[in-house]
């Protein structure tokens, strides 16, 4: 059965694109006799390198028949007799790329896919230039793809366009740029969409960023359901429902440190288009005096859709983490120790591939080998991750940021946070301690004396240090205190950030770095079940975020909470579908499909806390995205400028 994730399906639609746009398996390894296999050359530019790269790998091109995968704009050998197929966005620019290669006779044939829409105008420039060229018919196919979205895990992309949040929230943003923006978002939805082949209605915030994108999605959807060629599927289930919002919904989500793995992964690290980039610190400079003289290395791993690893733990607890690389090690050297002792060998790298010696035992470690060595090689890649993370948690005290966050609203709170301003640790964390701060002035009306003294000591502790940011969030916090906004976090706040309000929990959580500090590199696999056993029961239950409050609203208004329906009974309501004007909003229903996209900029954080949402109920699915997937450190920049 086909993947139906979103990624699943992009990759369905990128992989009949290489197979020339037939239907038919483009996975060489199953043509069959009769089949002929054809070898191309591949032709990317920037965008669409960053499309593909997220959800296919080497392997799998050349497994589609890609011999060669080179940039549009780099120096390219010519081959002739070699068909290509090219992959771009539909710019002047890459279509004058495009000419000249034809011109030259470069390939054989051309097959062109634009990865979004080309708009009319430069369709037909195009035409009229290749009939000049004389050429035409060396050009097989063009094809509008609409794939003009990064997908980085089954139901999470992004249309990868920076400053969103900063563009539609200054001042001086001109109205022609507003429009620009709206129009680009727009259109990353309607490649979303149409390659989930199924029309959403839509629902959408009013007054801001969110209604702007849908007023413009709708009439896109309609232009493009008026073409009698383009043709959506649609299921016999029910519609799903598009929920936009903006970012301003929920800014304390946006800096939030958090011990979900994947998100502590790109909180602490890099974790872009599926690569991870972590830091290793010499553990010779690790004194508190000469934090100015460290400089970590750094290491690339990239995450493939298919390890399994990261696809089962990334959304669970760092301790439930550690503990399951534990268990997935010992299975592994089980699995390991039940071949070699079988053949007789000692160690799987004994193995020789060649030998004739053709015994049972021998052909199936062989046949075992490489799903076994792949599997080594998954593991000791998060054994590498969690022991960097383990690092960066005893060199920062994360734990004790996370401890805070979670018990905002507890009096004493307050007095552990000056007191948290006020230390050192072994690495520098001042940007961490204003992270809490925004944090906890977003969600709790701080005393003004409290404010000014927290400020006093990041000045006075950290001279250079740019605080634009709390400038923005307090102003932010006092225009937003009697608006809808502010409503809906407070009915969140509670629920979502008071979770750990027992002292037990909190002294134990205090305790855990003392716990997890113990492991170092070359003991984190010798006995870790025990520790995360026992850390994993002090961690607070994960709650929900106020944008899950929000689908929840929408999606399930039964069991939702009567003020966030209230709140979403004024969210604005699209049907693309409907004819002539825009229908009344239905009365409330329930939908076991959403697509939630947030304006303005996302994190994973969001997306696994709809996921936990979702999976209570087995067949709801919540596909989440944003203009930009980020971390915390880049939108702290974003309201830095805007408070500047």
């Amino acid at each position: 059965m086909a993947d139906q994730t979103l990624r699943g399906r992009q990759i369905t639609s990128l992989e009949r694109m290489l197979h020339l746009n037939k239907d038919g398996s483009a996975d060489l390894t199953l043509a069959s006799k009769n089949e002929e296999i054809i070898w191309k050359v591949l032709i990317l530019d920037s965008k669409s390198r960053a499309v593909l790269s997220s959800v296919l790998r080497v392997n799998d091109l050349l497994r589609c028949g890609i011999t060669v995968h080179s940039l549009i704009n780099s120096k390219r050998t010519e081959l002739p007799d070699v068909p290509a197929i090219y992959f771009i966005e539909p710019t002047i620019d890459n279509i004058v790329q495009v000419i000249e290669d034809i011109d030259n006779d470069k390939y054989e044939s051309f097959y062109i896919n634009f990865i979004s829409s080309i708009n009319r105008e430069l369709l037909e420039d195009f035409a009229k230039k290749v009939s000049l060229s004389g050429k035409s018919i060396k050009i097989k196919q063009v094809f509008d793809q609409y794939l003009d979205f990064i997908v980085t895990e089954p139901n999470l992309f992004s249309l990868d366009i920076p400053h969103t949040f900063t563009q539609f929230n200054k001042v001086d943003t001109s109205e022609d740029t507003i429009q620009h923006i709206s129009h680009q978002i727009a259109d990353g939805l309607l490649s979303t969409i149409i390659t989930l082949n199924n029309v959403p209605v839509i629902r959408a915030q009013q007054g801001g960023p969110a209604e702007f994108v849908a007023r413009q999605l709708d009439a896109k959807l309609r232009d493009y359901l008026s073409n009698s060629k383009n043709l959506i599927t649609q299921s016999i289930q029910q519609r799903p429902v598009l929920i936009l919002l903006d970012r301003n919904i929920d800014l304390a989500s946006m800096f939030s440190h958090s011990w979900i793995y994947q998100c502590m992964v790109s909180d602490v690290f890099k974790l872009q288009r599926n690569t991870i980039k972590i830091y290793k610190y010499n553990p010779n400079n690790n004194n508190k005096n000469n934090q100015d003289n460290q400089s970590p290395t750094s290491k690339n791993y990239d995450v493939d859709p298919k390890d399994f690893f990261w696809n089962k733990y990334a959304q669970l607890p760092f301790p439930d983490v550690v503990e399951s690389a534990d268990v997935e090690l010992n299975a592994y050297k089980s699995d390991a120790k039940d071949i070699t002792s079988k053949t007789g060998i000692t160690s799987l790298s004994d193995i020789d591939l060649n030998a004739a010696n053709d015994t049972a035992n021998i052909q199936q470690a062989v046949e075992k080998l490489p799903e076994l060595t792949a599997r080594k090689a998954t593991l000791d890649m998060h054994m590498d991750i969690l022991a960097a993370l383990i690092n960066e948690l005893q060199a920062k005290n994360l734990d004790k940021f996370f401890e805070i966050e979670q018990n905002s609203h507890d009096p004493k709170i307050q007095r552990e946070f000056i007191e948290l301003l006020e230390s050192s640790a072994e690495r520098d964390n001042s940007i961490d301690k204003l992270r809490t701060f925004l944090i906890l002035s977003l969600l709790v009306d701080l005393p003004q004396d409290f404010i000014l003294k927290s400020k006093q000591i990041l000045i006075e502790k950290y001279p250079d240090m740019n605080l634009n940011a709390l400038n923005y969030i307090l102003k932010f916090k006092e225009i937003t205190k009697l608006s809808n906004i502010s409503s809906l976090n407070d009915t969140s706040v509670n629920a979502n950030y008071n979770a750990a309000r027992s002292t037990n929990t909190t002294a134990l959580l205090s305790g855990l770095s003392s716990k997890l500090y113990g492991l170092t590199e070359g003991r984190i696999s010798e006995g870790l079940s025990t520790i995360a056993t026992k850390i994993k029961n002090f961690i607070p239950e994960k709650k929900q975020l106020p944008v899950t409050n929000v689908v929840e609203a929408i999606m399930d208004p039964n069991n939702a909470s009567s003020t966030s329906v209230q709140l979403t009974d004024d969210y604005l309501y699209f049907d693309p579908k409907s004819r002539g004007g825009h229908s009344k909003p239905p009365r409330r229903q329930s939908y076991q499909e959403s697509l939630v996209f947030v304006v303005g900029g996302g994190n994973y954080l969001e997306y696994q806390n709809l996921q936990e949402w979702a999976n209570i109920d087995a067949n709801r699915k919540v596909i989440y995205g944003s203009t930009e997937i980020m971390a915390a450190n880049d939108f702290l920049q974003e309201c830095n400028e805007l408070g500047s």
